[in-house]
């Protein structure tokens, strides 16, 4: 016989285990660091630019960051802040090595979701994300997976509950019932309507004083930042049903959206979303919060049938979310819900599986044009790199063969440089700030 007592003593041992754990993933003070790049892998795979062009540029200008040079003298390596200040400086062929952002817009926000467990969306996220640093971009992670594998991959434990998605739609419910009373108070008519009250289980907990960057922590990636998980966070579904039974006007669907809105516009360029595996109150604010939807799904049949469940799902909540229109706030997105783009992606993919080719050229029928063209390919370096909570990014090539590992990296850049084209075209498309 076993009850919450025995599960909460199964989840303390755990707790030591992944202590441990992580002791050994990352460095001896438990703390991950980003790596240096190579001035090979800058002048090829991140500006994409000859290396003799490169190295005659940096030779030219000495007040140009020089990276650390290797005892034996043959390799300079870079930090990511000198990366993007040579970034920032230099131009070749009169060309900027600074990334696209169109003019007078947001972030762009992405969410990768899929209710099948295993789909690959944490292992997606973080290597967008990692991707899209490494090309220029400013970039919020938001982890609504309470798992919270992305949050641990990328370097943070220990994280309270209420600094997660959690703290953001509690903290939306009080905002948004004080903002309704005070309505209320100075209706047009002059009579008072009823004032909504919140338990002092809700108000006390100092959540509507946080401000929006309470949420965010930092990364070891300088242009990386997130608002993080955690393992206590998956008992926000029950309490988000809860909120709304205190406040039924509440609309709980907007909720990070609005938090969303209150960021500077020019605080990041991205903003990806991990969703978790189900259709609930956080993948709902994630799906409604975001401009593009990707979605990623095995090359199994299984996988193939759980995708299709999943949008068929998913279009059925957003029904529901439609007859608010007109109703209720939704923040600066407006019912019903439009997505800028939508998109497919396999991962998971071998090339020699018959099967896998089979279920591809399904995917590609079915979906046609919202079908990625390049999956993310299944290879030693990508399995390497999971066991190690990192992306392909942060492992050192020197740490195996540079093919294997260059393998793996062209996979993830094809499918990020899609994403990213994709994600350009989505975002010329949002309208400018006023």
């Amino acid at each position: 016989m076993f009850t919450h007592e025995d599960l909460a003593q199964m989840q303390a041992q755990s707790l030591k285990m992944q202590g441990w754990i992580r002791q050994q993933t990352f460095s001896p003070e438990m703390e991950k660091k980003l790596r240096r790049f190579s001035s090979w892998e800058v002048g090829e795979l991140i500006f994409k630019v000859n290396q003799s062009t490169l190295r005659g540029r940096m030779a030219a200008d000495p007040s140009l960051p020089q990276g650390h040079v290797e005892e034996d003298g043959r390799q300079r390596w870079y930090s990511l802040e000198e990366i993007n200040e040579i970034r920032r400086r230099l131009k070749v062929n009169r060309k900027s090595l600074m990334p696209y952002r169109p003019a007078g817009k947001r972030a762009i926000r992405a969410a990768i979701a899929n209710f099948k467990g295993g789909a690959g969306k944490s292992t997606v996220a973080l290597h967008f994300a990692h991707a899209a640093a490494l090309d220029g971009y400013r970039v919020l992670c938001v982890d609504f997976d309470p798992q919270a594998t992305l949050s641990h991959s990328m370097g943070l434990s220990d994280v309270a509950e209420e600094y997660t998605v959690w703290g953001v739609m509690a903290r939306d419910l009080i905002r948004e019932t004080e903002r309704m009373n005070a309505t209320a108070m100075g209706a047009e008519s002059g009579t008072a309507l009823p004032q909504r009250r919140l338990p002092s289980s809700v108000t006390d907990m100092g959540l509507s004083d946080l401000r929006v960057n309470d949420f965010i922590r930092p990364t070891c990636w300088p242009t990386i930042d997130i608002v993080p998980s955690c393992a206590n966070a998956a008992f926000v579904e029950f309490a988000s049903a809860q909120y709304r039974h205190l406040n039924p006007e509440w609309s709980f669907f907007a909720a990070v959206s609005r938090y969303l809105d209150s960021l500077p516009d020019d605080a990041y360029d991205l903003i990806l979303f991990d969703c978790p595996p189900a259709i609930g109150y956080q993948s709902m604010n994630a799906v409604f919060a975001a401009d593009v939807l990707y979605i990623p799904s095995g090359p199994g049949y299984w996988e193939y049938d759980s995708t299709t469940s999943f949008i068929g799902q998913l279009a059925e909540a957003l029904e529901d979310l439609s007859q608010f229109n007109g109703v209720v706030p939704a923040g600066t997105l407006g019912l019903p819900k439009v997505f800028q783009d939508v998109r497919f992606l396999l991962t998971r993919y071998e090339q020699g599986n018959e099967l896998h080719r089979a279920m591809q050229s399904a995917f590609q029928k079915v979906f046609k044009d919202r079908m990625a063209e390049h999956p993310i390919e299944m290879t030693r370096a990508v399995e390497q790199s999971g066991r190690f909570l990192s992306s392909i990014y942060e492992m050192d090539y020197r740490e195996m063969t540079r093919e294997t590992w260059r393998r793996a990296r062209v996979s993830f850049d094809r499918a990020y440089e899609e994403f990213k084209d994709n994600l350009t075209t989505a975002w010329d498309k949002l309208e400018d700030k006023a």
